[in-house]
C-alpha cells in the first residue's frame, strides 16, 4: 500500500509527459539516481515518493524540465544533470529566469536562448557593455552567443557590420607561403566563424551579407592599422593571441563599437616564451568601467555530457600538476 505521507503529486499536461520521460524513460532515471527518490505516472499527474527533503528537490527539477519544454528545448540526459547541478549550487535558480529571452531567431525561426546561467551572465553583460571578455572551456557556446548577440545587434539596426576575428597561431600569422588567394589561406582557421553564421543565418543571407562587406572575417593580424567604427567586433581562441596583438585589437574600437573577446586559457597554442594576451588582460583591465570580465565552467558545456567530465577531470588533474610543482619548489 502506498505511504500517502511521503508521496508528492504534480499535475503535468499530458503532451508533455513523452519530452519529460524521455527515450525508455532515461529522464526519469537520471533523477531517481541522483537524488532518492521513484518517480511514477498515474494518467496526467506524477507521482514522487520518498523523503520530505527529497521530494521537494525533485518537484523543482521537474518544473524546471517543464519550463524547458513549454519553451520548446529539448531534454535529454546532459539537460537534466545540468538542472540537477544548478539546484545543488544555487536553489533559488530557475530555468525560466535562464531560457525567459531569445537573443535573437535563427533563419529557420528558432529562437536561440541561453542554456545555463553561465551563459546567462555572458549575455547580460554583452547587453550592459562596450568591451565583455567571456573565458572558459569548449563548448561553453562562447562564440555562438557572441554571434548570435552581433547578429541581433545588426538587426536592430545597432550597428552597421559585423567584424570576426581570430589569430592564426599555428601559422604564425604569417600566411604567405600557403597556397591560394587569401581566403583559402585562413579559411581553415576561420571556420568555425562560418558555420555559426550559416546556422543563425542560413548560407545565401551570410554569403551575400559577406560580399557586401557588411559581415567581415579576417585573420586578426589584417585588424592592425584600422578603425573599427559602427561594429561588432568578435574576437576568437583570444588565448592564443600575445600581449601585443590584444593591445592592438582593442585599441582599434571606434565609435559606436562593441567587442567580444573569447577564450579558453587552458588551451594555449602560443610558442614557449610568450606571454598570452587574454591572461595578460585579465589583470591589466579588471576593474575598468564598460569593460567586463565573465568566467564560464564546466558546468556550461552544452555538448556531451562527457565532454563536461574530461574538463573536470583536466581541471583536477592540472590543480594536482601545480600542487605538485609547488612542493617541488619548496624542497
Amino acid at each position: 500500500m502506498q505511504d500517502k505521507e511521503n508521496t508528492s503529486f504534480i499535475e503535468v499536461e499530458y503532451n508533455i509527459i513523452p519530452a519529460l520521460f524521455g527515450k525508455l524513460d532515461e529522464n526519469v532515471t537520471v533523477i531517481e539516481e541522483h537524488i532518492p527518490v521513484r518517480i511514477t505516472q498515474n494518467d496526467t499527474s506524477l507521482e514522487i515518493m520518498g523523503n520530505e527533503k527529497d521530494r521537494e528537490k525533485a518537484t523543482r527539477v521537474i518544473n524546471n524540465l517543464i519550463q524547458l519544454i513549454s519553451k520548446g528545448e529539448y531534454i535529454d540526459r546532459g539537460r537534466v544533470l545540468y538542472v540537477i547541478h544548478m539546484l545543488d549550487d544555487d536553489d533559488t535558480q530557475s530555468m525560466e529566469k535562464i531560457i525567459s529571452t531569445a537573443i535573437c531567431v535563427n533563419f529557420k525561426g528558432v529562437p536561440i536562448r541561453c542554456k545555463t546561467a553561465g551563459q546567462k551572465r555572458y549575455v547580460d553583460a554583452m547587453k550592459k557593455n562596450d568591451i565583455v571578455f567571456g573565458i572558459g572551456p569548449a563548448g561553453t557556446g562562447k562564440t555562438y552567443l557572441a554571434m548570435a548577440q552581433a547578429v541581433s545587434a545588426f538587426k536592430n539596426k545597432e550597428i552597421e557590420r559585423i567584424i570576426l576575428t581570430r589569430p592564426a597561431v599555428e601559422a604564425g600569422e604569417k600566411l604567405g607561403f600557403l597556397p591560394g588567394d587569401l581566403k583559402m589561406k585562413v579559411d581553415p582557421y576561420l571556420r568555425p566563424l562560418y558555420d555559426a553564421l550559416n546556422d543563425l543565418l542560413g548560407f545565401e543571407t551570410y554569403t551575400k551579407l559577406i560580399e557586401k562587406e557588411v559581415i567581415e572575417i579576417a585573420p586578426l593580424a589584417y585588424m592592425r592599422g584600422r578603425t573599427l567604427n559602427n561594429a561588432y567586433i568578435i574576437l576568437d581562441e583570444a588565448q592564443n593571441t600575445t600581449r601585443e596583438q590584444m593591445k592592438m585589437l582593442l585599441t582599434r574600437i571606434g565609435t559606436n563599437s562593441r567587442a567580444v573577446i573569447n577564450g579558453d586559457i587552458t588551451q594555449l597554442d602560443l610558442p614557449d616564451g610568450k606571454q598570452s594576451g587574454l591572461i595578460d588582460a585579465s589583470y591589466v583591465l579588471k576593474g575598468i568601467d564598460g569593460i567586463e570580465f565573465v568566467y564560464l565552467n564546466a558546468s556550461d558545456v552544452v555538448r556531451h555530457e562527457l565532454v563536461m567530465k574530461i574538463i573536470k577531470a583536466y581541471d583536477v588533474a592540472q590543480k594536482k600538476n601545480e600542487e605538485r610543482r609547488l612542493k617541488d619548489k619548496d624542497k
